[in-house]
């Protein structure tokens, strides 16, 4: 099985609980987007691509650590492009949650994706497709900063609205009715 058609079963089998909030919607844009591109993972596709992403949540359940991302400037969620690497969306976000983290040992939350979110971009990939998972860090961990970050910080859930944007924040929201 190709990186394409797990996505593509991934995102046939996403079952958003939040029908009014778009989820519906995007998961038939990200389906299109992959039906009319083959190429339509990776970074190189013109009209965007689906990405990865992972928020980390602390063993204790109650922070979260956000990266001060080195472009962007603003605390996100870990996540990034596909690589040719990957066999499944579940493995790019795991990769790039240690990456980006420097935690090993983290694991996914269960039930799939916990949102999706379409963000424009500066050309030449135009827009990022996000499949955004949850990751459990395990006892322990310590973070360590990777080049693609300022900074790496924990955040209790209160302080989240305080420093990143909406779709980090809907991310936790989501998350956190998981947990």
């Amino acid at each position: 099985m190709t990186l394409h058609d797990d996505a593509t079963l991934v995102l046939k089998a996403y079952g958003p609980e939040d029908e009014a909030g778009g989820q519906a919607e995007l998961r038939r844009v990200y389906l299109d987007h992959l039906a009319q591109h083959d190429d339509g993972l990776w970074k190189a596709c013109g009209a965007g691509h689906l990405t990865a992403s992972a928020l980390v949540i602390d063993p204790e359940r109650g922070k979260v650590l956000l990266t001060l991302h080195r472009k962007l400037r603003m605390w996100l969620q870990m996540g990034g492009h596909c690589e040719d690497q990957d066999a499944t969306l579940e493995a790019a976000a795991l990769r790039e949650a240690t990456e980006e983290s420097g935690i090993t040992g983290l694991t996914l939350l269960p039930g799939g994706p916990v949102r999706l979110d379409r963000h424009p971009i500066p050309s030449p990939c135009n827009w990022h497709l996000d499949v955004q998972y949850a990751a459990l860090a395990p006892a322990g961990a310590a973070e360590r900063i990777s080049e693609e970050s300022l900074e790496l910080r924990w955040f209790g859930y209160a302080d989240v609205p305080g420093v990143a944007d909406a779709s980090v924040v809907r991310l936790l929201e989501a998350t956190r009715s998981r947990l």
